[in-house]
């Protein structure tokens, strides 16, 4: 097979993983899709990765008419490796989508979890508070008095800084149910 059969069927395959592409929509993603050494450009969306795949492909073409052979042999190489590791991803989309889900749920599943051990903390709290102040009613002793009023101070603090967290997580939560 001549080297220009093989650069017509690699541009095909190419091409065709280009039209794979072109029926998903190109969302970004947060989380890296690829190693770092598979691919010299990092984008958050998979057609920045296509671009790449297609630059590479013109290189070649320039390394085989000036009959560069060792850079032939790696760019073929490095475009195979790009090409199916690309097609990998695209096949994964419907299993991503569904694990971005997955992620949504778990993430407020979290918040929600995180709430209720708030609300847990800011009542335990609350009750600390409340018996350091009935101790500090019936002492007598000025020390005594002056290291429950030094406790209570402490857990007040504790308390408003409980109360704090609770408004940011209620706020996330706020936002997120408004996202959806």
């Amino acid at each position: 097979m001549s080297i220009q059969n093989l650069l017509n069927a690699l541009e095909k395959q190419i091409s065709i993983l280009e039209k794979d592409l072109t029926l998903l929509h190109d969302t970004p993603f947060s989380i890296a899709r690829f190693d770092r050494t598979l691919f010299h450009h990092h984008s958050n969306k998979l057609s920045g990765y296509m671009q790449e795949i297609k630059q590479n492909m013109e290189q070649l073409k320039a390394c085989v008419n000036d009959y560069r052979i060792e850079q032939v042999k790696y760019l073929s190489e490095r475009l195979v490796t790009q090409t199916e590791a690309l097609k990998r991803e695209i096949a994964t989309q419907t299993l991503r989508k569904q694990e971005d889900k997955f992620e949504h749920r778990s993430q407020q599943r979290d918040l929600y979890q995180r709430l209720a051990e708030h609300q847990d903390y800011e009542r335990r709290l609350i009750a600390m508070i409340d018996d350091r102040e009935l101790q500090l009613n019936k002492q007598v002793i000025l020390a005594n008095r002056s290291k429950l009023q030094r406790e209570i101070a402490a857990l007040a603090g504790r308390l408003a800084r409980c109360r704090q967290a609770l408004m940011r997580i209620e706020k996330s939560i706020e936002k997120q149910e408004h996202s959806d």
